[in-house]
């Protein structure tokens, strides 16, 4: 007698993320040997203010459920932030008109990503996303039923509205675009970001437009800077197009720029109706997110990062002299990610990544094969949130790897 759960096809055509398979197998190397470029997690403490906040509403006894569309002072730091970035006008109360852009606090830019989802897609509806792509987003579209469906943008890794529009059929619900972008460091232009808006329009589609890394954008990338910020930077966005806020859902998060990953915290803006629909879902798949953490990054927005991002691009030219003189490097200009091109005579274009993977593996570096983000395996992402001393130890490997082949 087979005594074995009988498990739902949902859940057995997922496979186990590619960057997890990365940390276990990291776990099994010695420390002292082991120099981790694998997972995208910010290497800076967190700021004391921010740490300050979320002990003091603890101490405080705000520890209970709080409303599921986000505690009211972190909706209205939001609600700036979104004012005087995109020029929106987000309405806090029950009287907004529905023209009014909606906005929840939501358990990470991933749950927005999942709620999105939810609210529009039917069984075999269609989600036009990148490729290279960020892991959840082929799953997030499965998982309801849907599917989506994968525009290449290599070489360049840029999403434009000429790749996307012959993918569009009469089930396309959304696009998605992600910039600066995972795993690639790519930031759209805003001519990129103002047609793919356009066509979302012209089409009825929504533009979602993941967000996550959107303070970290580098000086020498096309990043402008904030008004009234001095200091901080700006990827350009459909956001900020006349009137998007009708058919573009922005997801924004304070993990990577705050360094809050394992809080879970994110938000999500854009036309009210489907705001209210994810609201709805949330209060029975999230229920709401951490109530003392949201207390603890309400005044995140106000805080100056400029200089954790000024480091990284640092980091980032590192990265850049090291491997370019061996292979493809496109150059980030946002993020902290650079997708690396392995070299040919590593194997084919479903084999090239894991096998240099496997090779640096060898030497104590881990990396994170391509075929974890794409529908080939030709490239290799390395993250550089990682100490300066550990990267350029690891970055020699790396270039002796390529050399050598």
């Amino acid at each position: 007698m087979d005594l074995a759960p009988k498990l739902s096809d949902r859940t057995l055509a997922i496979n186990g993320s590619g960057i997890r398979r990365v940390f276990e197998i990291g776990a099994t190397i010695p420390p002292d040997r082991r120099i981790d470029l694998s997972i995208g997690q910010p290497d800076f403490p967190v700021p004391q203010v921010i740490k300050d906040a979320a002990a003091h509403a603890i101490q405080n006894n705000r520890n209970g459920y709080p409303l599921t569309r986000g505690i009211p002072e972190l909706r209205e730091s939001i609600s700036r932030r979104l004012r005087w970035d995109l020029g929106w006008s987000v309405a806090n109360g029950p009287d907004a008109a529905p023209d009014d852009p909606g906005l929840l606090v939501t358990s990470g830019t991933s749950g927005g990503l999942i709620l999105a989802c939810m609210a529009l897609l039917n069984p075999g509806d269609e989600v036009i996303i990148p490729d290279p792509y960020f892991v959840i987003y082929p799953y997030m579209a499965s998982l309801i039923g849907g599917r989506a469906v994968a525009c290449s943008t290599y070489p360049d890794f840029r999403l434009t509205a000429a790749r996307v529009e012959p993918l569009i059929t009469p089930r396309t619900k959304m696009v998605v675009l992600n910039s600066p972008s995972n795993p690639a460091g790519v930031v759209s232009t805003a001519r990129e970001a103002a047609d793919l808006l356009d066509l979302c329009r012209r089409r009825g589609l929504v533009l979602l437009s993941d967000e996550i890394y959107d303070e970290f954008t580098y000086a020498d990338g096309r990043s402008q800077p904030a008004a009234g910020r001095p200091g901080t930077l700006l990827c350009p966005s459909p956001a900020r197009e006349t009137d998007a806020h009708h058919h573009t859902l922005v997801l924004r998060g304070f993990g990577k720029t705050y360094g809050v990953t394992g809080w879970r915290l994110g938000y999500a803006a854009g036309p009210r109706r489907l705001i209210d629909e994810m609201t709805k879902l949330q209060q029975y798949i999230y229920v709401s997110s951490p109530h003392p953490l949201q207390a603890g990054v309400a005044a995140a927005l106000d805080l100056d990062m400029s200089s954790h991002v000024a480091e990284y691009q640092r980091r980032r030219d590192l990265v850049v002299s090291a491997l370019s003189p061996h292979t493809d490097v496109p150059t980030p200009a946002g993020a902290f990610y650079a997708f690396v091109r392995v070299p040919d005579r590593f194997g084919d274009e479903q084999t090239r990544g894991e096998t240099f993977f496997r090779k640096a593996v060898e030497r104590g570096v881990l990396v994170v094969p391509g075929r974890t983000f794409s529908g080939r395996d030709t490239h290799v992402r390395l993250s550089y949130a990682t100490p300066i001393d550990r990267l350029t130890r690891g970055l020699e490997i790396l270039a002796e790897l390529l050399r050598a082949g």
